[in-house]
This record gives C-alpha cells, structure tokens and sequence, in this order.
C-alpha cells in the first residue's frame, strides 16, 4: 500500500480522518504539511476527541499529537525497537529534510499475539426470536444463520478467541435444541455453558439466570454481531475508567435525501441545507460488565439491557461508553446489513 495513503493534511476534518482510517485498515494517520510531519492521529486521539463531546467536523489539528514519534532514514534496521519501546504501531521514515519517505509498520498478527490473553468470559444472548430475519428464522435460529461457511454466531466466538476469550455463557430460548446439537457436533476448542432462557427475559433479564456464576468483568453482546476492534483496548479502557458497564457504540453517518429546512419561532425559514449528512454514534450490542450488575438483577423480570444502563445511571453509577468507527460494526439484523458482511466475510478470515 502506497504510504501516503496514511498521510493528511491539517484541515481535514475528525469526520474524515475516521473515514480514512476504515478505508485503509490502520490505527494512525500522519499530518503533514508539504510532505514535512507536524503532528500523528490515532485511532486512540480521535476516541479521546468524541468522549470530550468534541465536534467531529471540526479539523484534525484539534485532536492531533504534535510531539510524533518517527525515525529517520538509517535507523530502519531499529524500527521495531523504537516501535516496542514507544508503543507505537507505525512509524513515519524521514529524511534529513523531515520529509516523509516511507512508512515502516508492526505486523498486526504479531502485535496481537504479544498481548497477553483477555481470558475473560463472554455472554452471548441467543434466545431471541429474530424476527427482522423472518422467515430465515422460521427454519433457523439467528446465531445459526450461516455468513459464509459458518453460522454467526461461531464467527463472533471466533472473532473474540483472537483475544484469548475461550469461555462462553450462551443464553439460549428460541430453538435452543439445534443451537445445542451445533455446538455439540463442531468440535470447537471452547468451553460453553448454555443457559436455558423458559421465558422470553430481554435483553437484560437472561443476566439474571447467571447468577453465582461469574466472579469478573465480562463482555456481553447480541448474537447478530461482529466488533472489529480490538476487544483488549476497549476492555483496559472500562477498567482504566473504573465504570460499572461500558457500551461499545458506532458512528453511522446517513445521508438525507431531501432539502432539510429549518424553521423559525414565527414560521419563517431559518436555515436550508440541500441533502444533508448527519452523524451520530448508535449502540451496537456490545458492552464490557462488571459482575455485580448479574447479582443485582431481579429474577424472571424482562428488561432490554439498556433499559438496566438507565437504571445505573440514574443510581449515579459510572457507565460509559467507547466509540469505534462504522466499519468496525458488523450488525446481521437485517437483510441489508447481512448481506454486507457475507460480502466482508473474505476480511474475517
């Protein structure tokens, strides 16, 4: 990949600089000004950024390091070092002019087998009926909708396996024997429980059910889901944060068909803008949970789970939330949605 795909300029907007770090698959950009580095955008400072309630239209250089790490032309031979040392996952080359010439990168694969392993549980809610997916799930419970060669409910336990996560609680109702049977016969290497939902609990009732079962911080996702992110980072964050749940949540930005007008207090107009895009961050199934939260549900109650958020933070208890980009949710309730991550799948693998 030509390196200056990984470089912008000063008057790119947050909103851009997030694009452009889908497009091309890393972690960091690099700014520049005629080829000269002034500053580095991670992935990091732009989620510093969005939880300070920064405007993500607002340029690059508000949310930028302008103490960049790099190296220059004959320390290339160093560059891993520099890289272990400073804990960065790329590294601008310059030349004695501080103009970029190349890029030198750490190998995502081995960054990710030096982190040690999460070895936390994960809860898979997969009781659900599924009905945006009707009449697949007529035939089919959800999880066990096929996106490729396998369900997904087996690509989201192998997507979170990457982080060391073997063990899986899978709240299971509708259809819950072929769940079962699936499982039974895959001769995968992870240790599943299932939990035997009778009555439709929610999102958030089913937690109930596990009770006197896990002891640590958990994650907690919907069986219709892909995050990918890294799961480490989001989990160090709630911890570094001391919060008592963590919604994973991804910007969606929607373009308006229309002309949007905007309308005064005595009716007149006040603002016309033509097809407008908007952006906001929407919850995406997943959250980071401490255990307590299972031991203080009420029993055979249904509740949605971010109805339980509500109810912590009106306690006055620390929740919060970790931001990732669009293109690091993956969401199968719906058709469309479905069938962009077949389309995605050959990414997965």
């Amino acid at each position: 990949m030509d390196f200056r795909n990984n470089l912008i300029e000063e008057s790119v907007t947050i909103l851009q600089a997030m694009k452009q770090l889908d497009d091309i698959g890393r972690k960091v950009l690099f700014v520049h000004r005629n080829g000269h580095l002034i500053a580095a955008l991670t992935d990091g400072d732009i989620r510093r950024w969005i939880l300070r309630q920064g405007d993500l239209n607002a340029t690059v250089n508000h949310a930028a390091n302008y103490s960049p790490k790099f190296i220059r032309t004959d320390q290339r031979a160093q560059a891993k070092a520099f890289m272990r040392e400073y804990s960065v996952e790329a590294l601008p080359v310059l030349d004695s002019d501080d103009q970029i010439t190349s890029i030198v990168y750490w190998n995502d694969e081995e960054v990710l087998h030096e982190k040690p392993p999460l070895n936390i549980p994960v809860v898979i809610m997969a009781g659900g009926l599924g009905t945006r997916l009707y009449p697949y799930t007529k035939i089919l419970p959800k999880p066990l909708i096929p996106v490729g060669d396998l369900p997904i409910v087996e690509h989201i336990m192998n997507q979170f396996a990457q982080f060391g996560c073997h063990k899986f609680y899978m709240i299971v109702n509708y259809k819950k024997n072929m769940i079962k049977a699936y499982f039974n016969e895959s001769g995968l290497n992870y240790d599943i429980q299932y939990i035997d939902e009778n009555i439709p609990l929610g999102t958030g009732g089913g937690l109930s059910l596990l009770k006197g079962k896990i002891k640590s911080s958990f994650i907690l996702t919907n069986c219709d889901i892909l995050i990918r992110e890294d799961i480490s980072k989001i989990c160090a964050y709630h911890a570094e944060e001391d919060q008592k749940i963590t919604m994973v949540c991804s910007l969606k930005n929607f373009a308006i068909p229309y002309g949007v007008v905007e309308i005064g207090k005595s009716g007149e107009i006040s603002a016309l803008r033509e097809k407008p895009n908007l952006s906001f961050f929407t919850n995406t199934g997943c959250y980071i949970v401490e255990p307590e939260i299972i031991e203080q549900m009420e029993d055979n109650v249904s509740i949605g789970f971010p109805d339980v958020i509500q109810k912590y933070k009106k306690l006055g208890k620390k929740v919060g939330v970790y931001p990732i980009s669009e293109n690091a949710w993956l969401d199968m309730g719906q058709f469309d949605e479905l069938e962009r991550m077949r389309n995605q799948l050959g990414e997965f693998k």
